[in-house]
């Protein structure tokens, strides 16, 4: 039993390897084909130019089914209301929205103050985007409303417009708060109408500009919006008066000013914010142990908010320990109110940053539910609807908004299907502000503060992607780290605009150093790769393969050629550069021997001239014997000297085209050089003009030079570009690296022969 048993994995690991081997030979596979160029592929393929699709035409026509899916393609809620299923979907929706409200009551009254308005106005935010987002909204599950990261950049534009300094008492040093309030208002509202008006560049799919904010550059982003919104709140936490700073370092100057002033702080709102946010903190760590067990997480913050109303209109915090609460809160909404469009020009530079992050944010969490629950988001409809949502409420006085990632994390979690579940958060919102908002005239401000501290726990805790980035990719970590740094110092405008063009920079960059190889053959197939990287790739005796990782174009054309040059083992420039000087030195030895050759015909025929015969004309016979024979004496040295200059003038002229041997200088290892182009995805002018150079470089060191791998596209630009002629054609390049090597080693040991060459794998 023992020798069965220390033989049984032997025996098994055997058969496994024999079964293995098996399917190996079964995946073989054997093609035999004939060996073929561009030209023959375009024949054979019959190729011709993909025809082009007139869309005006579509647009121009009108049908009744036309016009509902127009209808339904921009207003959503036409396609997907009428086909609600209630009875599975409406319980979990009305938890949902009931969820999601609680969140966006305190969240709404925090990120006003962000915002540097009133805190009313952040639950005027939290109700009309949100039902408008309801109607043209085709994500399902992200919740709109007030958001820390664009709240922080509408303060950082409305205390930068309408600084405290400007609203100075004459009498004393106090702040005319209503005057100032009544401005950021009006400059908020303006900015969230110019946002919304963005909604143009949905409508002709403008959507496409957040395809240049990578992932890396908007998670740093958001970090050090985050780190803006702490700064911003350190003054509420510590009840200090602070100068307003905007600009460049603004963030600095707010923390050397808070640190200067640390001491001027307030005891009683320094407690009051230290502890609501031990209880907030007490209560998300109670949510997360017990998520399992709880229909619906604790609504800590709406607690925290009632508990500190009550606290603070019961003990007099504000009367007794100098606490700073929200103030009156209005009942009942506020009529629209026209935009000013004498701001317009101050703020359409922030007004498109704070669209595009806002527009960043909301797409990629559409697309993250999307692709979790198996439905498409519509990314230029999405503009449309933010822009919308935007537009409306800076008419109704509110500020911009986007989606907030915890709200839709929890209107996912509670069960929330569609935005019925949006709908009802709205409008428990609306009542709230009819009938419930003064009850929280006695609010500390402090207790704000600590909520949006508390609720940054997600952003801040991205600094991990550091570390992660590290190890995965260091390009995308010098992102991710010029994005913060430019945020923290330049601000959030300038910051964006600093870390979208270093973004596309780099990538300019990139192309610029692309990874270039040598490629060998992987022994008994038609696969090439680079011979560095892999030690059974072989370089084909007399053909060398080159190949770029990427297009080649202006900016790298010129190092393209450099490398293959010094690639290739051979100094192809010095080497041109001795031959023509050969071939000019000869020229000279050929121009100096026909003029000694012309030079000694002229001396002989004079020589002949001079010759004088004295005739007798009584030996007439004699005479013209003597004549005749000796002008056949006179002819023959003459055709002998012609057949002695014509033999050295065929001896000077015969090597037409002198090789590198007769010159005696040394020959390339190679005949044939081939540049895989299968990366290529464009070409221009200074691309093509490269190529021509290169035919003709490695052509004056007898080095022919084919081209391999060409997509389609390319073949056609290189066309229009007037790439082929006479001496460069479509035979020159072949539709695989496999087939212009073996065209290569037949063209070299036959001479010309024809490329159809039966290819076998």
């Amino acid at each position: 039993m023992g020798l069965s048993d220390a033989s049984g994995p032997k025996d098994t690991q055997a058969l496994l390897s024999a079964t293995q081997t098996m399917e190996l030979q079964k995946q073989d596979y054997h093609v035999e084909r004939p060996l073929m160029n561009q030209e023959q592929l375009e024949e054979l393929g019959r190729w011709g130019s993909a025809p082009r699709t007139h869309h005006w035409r579509t647009w121009l026509q009108c049908s009744h089914s036309r016009a509902r899916a127009l209808l339904t393609q921009h207003l959503p809620v036409l396609g997907w209301l009428p086909h609600y299923p209630v009875r599975d979907w409406l319980l979990g929706d009305l938890l949902s929205g009931l969820s999601v409200a609680i969140m966006q009551l305190p969240q709404g009254l925090a990120y006003a103050l962000l915002a540097g308005l009133p805190p009313v106005f952040g639950l005027y935010s939290s109700f009309y985007p949100v039902f408008i987002y309801f109607l043209f909204g085709t994500s399902r599950h992200i919740s709109v409303g007030t958001f820390a990261v664009m709240s922080v950049m509408v303060g950082s534009v409305t205390e930068s417009l309408a600084p405290d300094k400007d609203f100075l008492l004459d009498s004393n040093s106090t702040v005319n708060e209503t005057a100032r309030d009544a401005t950021r208002v009006q400059l908020a509202s303006t900015l969230s109408v110019l946002v919304g008006l963005f909604v143009g560049l949905g409508l002709v799919h403008f959507g496409f500009v957040v395809t240049y904010l990578s992932e890396p550059l908007v998670r740093s982003y958001t970090t050090a919006a985050s780190v803006q919104v702490f700064v911003s709140q350190l003054k509420y936490v510590f009840g200090l008066q602070l100068e307003s700073h905007s600009g460049p370092l603004s963030l600095i100057y707010t923390v050397l000013e808070v640190c200067w002033k640390l001491s001027q702080s307030v005891i009683g709102t320094v407690v009051t914010a230290v502890v609501a946010g031990v209880v907030l903190v007490v209560v998300k760590l109670l949510n997360d142990k017990l998520q399992r067990y709880l229909p619906l997480p604790i609504p800590g913050e709406l607690l925290t908010l009632i508990g500190a109303t009550g606290i603070s209109y019961g003990v007099g915090l504000k009367q007794r320990f100098g606490v700073d609460v929200v103030g009156n809160i209005p009942a009942g909404l506020v009529p629209p109110v026209a935009p000013n469009p004498q701001l317009f020009v101050k703020l359409v530079g922030n007004a498109f940053a704070i669209a595009v992050v806002g527009f960043a944010i909301a797409i990629s969490l559409g697309k993250i539910f999307a692709l979790r629950h198996g439905y498409r988001v519509d990314s230029n409809q999405e503009l449309v609807a933010l822009g919308l949502s935007n537009l409306i409420g800076g008419i109704f006085q509110c500020f911009p908004v986007s989606c907030s990632m915890s709200r839709s994390l929890v209107q996912e979690g509670t069960g929330g299907n569609t935005q019925v579940a949006g709908a009802v958060s709205s409008l428990f919102i609306l009542l709230i502000i009819l009938k419930l908002g003064e009850l929280f005239q006695d609010l500390p401000r402090a207790v704000l503060a600590a909520t949006i501290i508390v609720n940054l726990k997600g952003m801040l805790m991205q600094f991990s992607d550091i570390c992660s980035l590290w190890k995965a990719n260091r390009v995308d970590l010098l992102i991710w780290l010029v994005t913060f740094v430019a945020t923290i110092l330049l601000n959030l405008d300038l910051g964006l605009a600093v870390a979208v063009g270093f973004s596309l920079l780099l990538v300019v960059v990139r192309t610029q150093l692309p990874h270039y190889s040598v490629l060998g053959q992987v022994s008994d197939t038609d696969i090439y790769r680079d011979v560095a990287e892999y030690s059974d790739a072989r370089e084909v005796p007399g053909v060398k393969v080159f190949r770029s990782s990427a297009t080649i174009y202006f900016a790298n054309a010129e190092l393209y050629s450099d490398t293959l040059k010094q690639r290739c083992g051979v100094d192809v420039d010095h080497l041109i550069s001795q031959k023509k000087k050969l071939l000019k030195k000869q020229e000279l030895k050929m121009k100096h021997l026909q003029k000694d050759k012309l030079l000694q015909e002229q001396a002989t025929s004079s020589r002949d001239n001079s010759l004088s015969t004295n005739v007798n004309t009584s030996l007439g016979d004699i005479k013209s014997n003597d004549v005749e024979g000796s002008k056949t004496k006179q002819a023959r040295p003459e055709n002998e000297l012609e057949e002695v200059v014509a033999s050295g003038q065929e001896d000077v002229k015969a090597p037409e085209v002198p090789t590198l041997k007769a010159l005696g200088l040394p020959q390339p290892d190679f005949h044939s050089l081939i540049l895989d182009l299968g990366a290529l995805s464009f070409v221009d002018t200074v691309c093509i003009k490269s190529l021509k150079n290169i035919f003709r470089d490695f052509r004056e060191i007898e080095v022919e030079v084919y081209i391999a791998s060409c997509h389609s596209p390319v073949v056609t630009q290189l066309e229009a570009g007037r790439f082929f002629d006479a001496s460069i054609t479509k035979q020159h390049l072949f539709v695989s690296v496999h087939d212009a090597v073996t065209f290569a080693l037949q063209h070299s040991r036959s001479g010309p022969v024809s490329p159809v060459l039966a290819t076998k794998l």
